[in-house]
């Protein structure tokens, strides 16, 4: 396997992580299970191929694993994600926002909010990060565009799927 710098790859692997179990330690514990499962699968790394792609690969399919094999882990995770809403945010405006778009954020399904992740925080390709998450480019463009498009509808107060949201548009009646 040729030598890359996994020291410089953490960053990048944390911030995933975090992404998607939403709990800090949970994250380091998913980056520590990549890490070995990388050096334990060293062998299949290819020549010349994108180290960090094939890391994130790794975080994501343990992740994957850990959700299908334990499903009680989910309504954990669920159930801190409402105990972080009960904190009473910043009063400086810029933080209540930022509370705001991260509370959006992490609400959206994980799928969505995994895509999102890998190419506008981790900088990654489309491609890359289908890879990535396993799925092919026009499955991940289709859950970026669903994100994009839940956060816009938060943005704008418009109204959530699901609800009566017509509206008349013109004519005479």
């Amino acid at each position: 396997m040729a030598r890359f710098d996994i020291v410089g790859q953490l960053g990048s692997l944390r911030r995933y992580a975090r992404s998607l179990t939403r709990d800090s330690a949970d994250a380091e514990d998913l980056v520590h299970d990549a890490l070995v499962r990388a050096y334990e699968r060293r062998a299949t790394f290819r020549v010349g191929g994108n180290p960090r792609a094939w890391l994130l690969a790794i975080v994501h399919n343990i992740f994957v694993d850990r959700i299908r094999s334990r499903r009680s882990e989910a309504a954990r995770i669920e159930q801190a994600s409402h105990l972080a809403d009960q904190s009473v945010p910043a009063s400086q405006d810029h933080s209540v926002r930022l509370s705001q778009v991260r509370g959006a954020f992490l609400a959206l399904p994980e799928e969505q909010r995994s895509a999102l992740h890998l190419v506008a925080i981790e900088g990654l390709s489309y491609a890359d990060a289908a890879e990535v998450s396993g799925v092919p480019l026009g499955t991940l463009m289709s859950r970026i565009g669903r994100a994009r498009a839940a956060l816009r509808e938060m943005e704008e107060g418009a109204p959530v799927r699901g609800k009566n949201h017509l509206r008349i548009v013109g004519g005479e009646s």
